[in-house]
């Protein structure tokens, strides 16, 4: 491999850091700034790896029998309320507003501002809708009334949307996640979870990534949050399948694993078959990741990959 298609000059080197890895791949063409942190295009390349890995992701799961679920963009503003999203993430939500004037004067003030390089956040209103912030939201509601016997198992492929700005490349404000949910009893729930823990690990293990899993906890909010974290932590009810892609102390989360418990079922009233309530759990890739791990890892020209990782991808 050439060294050019490395983070460094010299062939081998494990030096991690977030400036490199960025510079390498809008270098190469893979990513495309738009001048908004956290936000950027992809070409043709980066797309291919990233859905050639949704596709092995889906190969894998295939003997499961997942319904398939799309969703848009976009989530009812009742629903995410209802899930409880602000109490928890305030600081990651991204609301939907638009301009609802209805007169030509509103609309040259609009315009005025505009062009004078002023605020005009006070004349835009909020929507019946956010951004998604997470792939699993919409399917929840859904699930509402009694499962059949053995519960249910969803997959879906959306993009997620959370005001996280970063010059970070792995910390995107819109991204896309490879996600599963299922819900049933709570034995048949963790025992999934901790099927897919494996998988996972072994999925990403196989593509040359040095892939462990880990007991995590979410970016809860402000002092209360901490004690959140812990008791997630505590309980285990979160993993992250990690790989070094900008830090080697701190690697990058490209799985994760998320056990609710029946918290979903009380507000949305998710029943087993026999009555009782359902637990539910989530698992997603983030596919951005996943391709950004691969190129740190393996280089940035993916036809010079090591022959087993391009026969994973490339059947």
């Amino acid at each position: 491999m050439d060294s050019d298609s490395r983070l460094c000059n010299h062939p081998g080197c494990d030096t991690y850091d977030s400036r490199s890895l960025y510079d390498g791949l809008v270098a190469h063409g893979l990513i495309i700034p738009s001048g908004e942190p956290g936000v950027f295009g992809r070409n043709a390349v980066f797309e291919d790896v990233l859905e050639r890995f949704a596709a092995l992701v889906g190969r894998t799961a295939a003997a499961d029998g997942a319904e398939k679920f799309t969703f848009p963009p976009t989530l009812a503003r009742p629903v995410f309320e209802r899930s409880g999203y602000m109490k928890s993430f305030p600081q990651l939500a991204m609301g939907v507003v638009s301009f609802c004037g209805c007169s030509p004067t509103e609309h040259a003030r609009l315009n005025e501002r505009i062009a004078a390089g002023q605020a005009y956040d006070d004349l835009l209103q909020p929507t019946g809708v956010v951004l998604m912030p997470a792939a699993c939201y919409p399917v929840y509601p859904s699930l509402g009334g009694r499962l059949p016997a053995g519960g249910r198992l969803v997959d879906m492929t959306h993009w997620v949307f959370r005001h996280e700005p970063s010059d970070e490349p792995t910390r995107m404000q819109a991204f896309r996640v490879r996600e599963f949910v299922r819900a049933g009893a709570p034995a048949d729930v963790v025992a999934w979870r901790d099927t897919w823990l494996q998988r996972g690990l072994d999925l990403l293990r196989t593509l040359g990534l040095p892939a462990e899993a880990e007991v995590a906890s979410d970016p809860f909010f402000g002092g209360a949050g901490r004690m959140l974290a812990a008791n997630q932590r505590e309980q285990k009810l979160k993993f992250e399948v990690v790989v070094p892609v900008i830090s080697a102390e701190s690697p990058t989360a490209l799985c994760s694993f998320n056990y609710h418990q029946d918290y979903f079922s009380k507000s949305l009233d998710i029943l087993q078959a026999d009555g009782e309530p359902a637990h539910t759990a989530c698992l997603g890739f983030g596919l951005e990741r996943v391709a950004m791990a691969l190129f740190r890892h393996h280089g940035f020209d993916p036809a010079q990959w090591p022959g087993a990782v391009r026969a994973r991808l490339w059947t």
